[in-house]
């Protein structure tokens, strides 16, 4: 059966080129700071990214609770969207590792606002209330369907955050997905934060890795945090050469995968079903108006051999990535349109 996996663009393999890559990397030993791939990553995620110092980490959870850990101590609170991805997806993290409490915001489809977030931070005269130490963004917005939050919608926070002192992190796991949409440079929107996580494995196709990057005093803080987590590892230039790939060679066709994402949706909507506003690689779908709920209707596909992921009782999530064809887009329309013809007639 041909399978159409939509589930993540977690799910994209290497390119020919990665796998070459890794086989021929030059390596040593990272924890000595000694692989010269790992390094080379590392500057150009700096250098890409318009800050002073990266940090190779294993995974983009990881990157955020380093972050987290090296902003904060025990006790502090931390401002974040309502359902971020450090606040909704990885584990209580932050409060189990960190020792910090969430102060959670509803944003405009994933954004804060600036003046929302100045409201929230506490008084510091007051022995009373936990400390503000850290605001973090997420961009693009996972649960608010692959939004992008725009430069002035982050610099209404970062203005905020440097007029209190307090540092803004950015999960900004498919930040490049958003620099896509948006057709800008990536640091438009990375000036307007003080530390960043990017996923190297999502869209971008490396196997594994994220990347911190921050002053070059913050990542000295954090690479000590990321050794208690784990994450010091050794001759890990062979899975740093494929990220440098992902840098060097896999942003620019991100908007490939947001075109198909918009004709997944156009034809959804031709269907009647609703459809969440696509501006990148994610597309919500609501599956209230044909009577079954996204967990039903997603055993129905997997049946056809296409796979998503809910999203909430009603909502189905589709993902594209460099994996997915205009034909695999038509397919999966055309196994839609059978199964809403079945259960209507049922």
């Amino acid at each position: 059966m041909r399978k159409i996996d939509l589930r993540s663009d977690t799910v994209t393999k290497p390119t020919d080129a990665m796998i070459r890559a890794m086989a021929e990397a030059e390596v040593g030993d990272d924890v000595y700071r000694e692989d010269p791939t790992v390094n080379r990553l590392e500057q150009i995620a700096a250098e890409r990214l318009g800050k002073e110092a990266a940090l190779f980490v294993t995974s983009g959870t990881q990157g955020n609770q380093v972050a987290v850990l090296t902003h904060c101590v025990n006790g502090d609170e931390v401002i974040a969207e309502a359902e971020s991805h450090i606040f909704y997806y990885e584990g209580g993290a932050m409060s189990a590792l960190a020792g910090v409490q969430t102060r959670t915001l509803a944003g405009v489809r994933g954004a804060l606002r600036g003046e929302d977030v100045e409201k929230a931070i506490r008084s510091t005269t007051n022995i009373h209330f936990p400390r503000t130490k850290l605001i973090c963004l997420e961009n693009t917005h996972n649960r608010a369907g692959g939004a992008v939050v725009t430069p002035e919608q982050m610099k209404s926070v970062y203005d905020i955050g440097q007029k209190h002192g307090i540092p803004v992190h950015l999960d900004g796991a498919r930040l490049f997905n958003a620099a896509a949409s948006l057709g800008v440079d990536v640091r438009e929107l990375s000036q307007y934060t003080t530390t960043i996580q990017i996923c190297l494995s999502k869209g971008l196709s490396a196997p594994v890795g994220s990347i911190l990057a921050g002053s070059k005093d913050f990542i000295e803080e954090a690479r000590w945090w990321r050794k208690k987590l784990g994450g010091g590892l050794r001759q890990v230039g062979y899975l740093a050469a494929p990220g440098i790939l992902a840098l060097t060679e896999m942003t620019e066709r991100l908007v490939e995968d947001h075109d198909r994402a918009k004709q997944l949706a156009e034809g959804f909507r031709k269907l009647s079903l609703e459809v969440e506003p696509v501006e990148t690689n994610i597309v919500l779908v609501k599956t209230d108006s044909i009577n079954q709920t996204a967990v039903d209707f997603l055993k129905l596909l997997a049946e056809q051999g296409v796979f998503a992921v809910d999203f909430d009782e009603y909502v189905i999530r589709f993902t594209t990535h460099r994996h997915i064809s205009e034909d695999d887009i038509q397919h999966v329309l055309e196994v839609v349109e059978a199964l809403i013809t079945s259960v209507s007639a049922s």
